[in-house]
């Protein structure tokens, strides 16, 4: 891999991108089923866009890594580390998580936090290939009446809420497109 390809990708105007993606991953976390734009980053593949701006927005030499399957490639960890200085490490003490669905699945034994530290717990960046306000139905903080949001496999984040204040969170990213859901959100089927 060339040194350009390595050290390219970063945000243009740091400070000012950094501020925009912070406020649209809070505002999902704070708004579950709400998908916003984030942008800035651009990460090598097969990373999107979304996802790499979240990874240069909330990581640092201090926050911990897990890359699963695809996007375990010397180039995400070659661009994370010099960006962020994050370490990268095995699933069981990672901070955060990336990938798509069914590699962060064959993982699952990730931090969901201890009853003194309940914020000691991982957050996974889930990639996937489309993103939409239906399907599960979700309930619970920062939602008015209820709201949307396409979910992979339903019981699993209904078995996450149900620790509750443990748990992990959860953001989704699809192309330059962010959604999440925290631990505390109640998770029923859709019709």
């Amino acid at each position: 891999m060339s040194a350009h390809l390595q050290f390219s990708g970063g945000f243009a105007n740091a400070p000012i991108e950094a501020a925009y993606a912070f406020r649209a991953a809070m505002t999902v976390m704070a708004r579950p089923g709400q998908i916003r734009s984030i942008a800035g980053a651009r990460p090598p593949e097969p990373l999107s866009q979304a996802a790499g701006t979240l990874l240069l927005t909330l990581c640092d030499p201090d926050t911990r890594v897990f890359l699963a399957g695809a996007a375990d490639t010397d180039a995400v960890r070659q661009w994370l580390t010099f960006h962020t200085g994050a370490p990268i490490v095995e699933a069981s003490s990672a901070d955060f998580a990336v990938g798509a669905w069914a590699d962060l699945q064959r993982n699952s034994n990730y931090r969901i936090g201890t009853p003194e530290y309940p914020d000691r717990s991982a957050t996974l960046i889930i990639e996937f290939e489309t993103l939409a306000q239906n399907g599960a139905i979700l309930t619970g903080p920062g939602i008015r009446d209820r709201s949307e949001l396409s979910l992979p496999d339903v019981a699993v984040f209904q078995d996450n809420s149900a620790l509750y204040p443990l748990g992990c969170d959860f953001f989704f990213t699809c192309r330059d497109k962010v959604a999440a859901l925290p631990r505390s959100t109640q998770i029923t089927a859709g019709s």
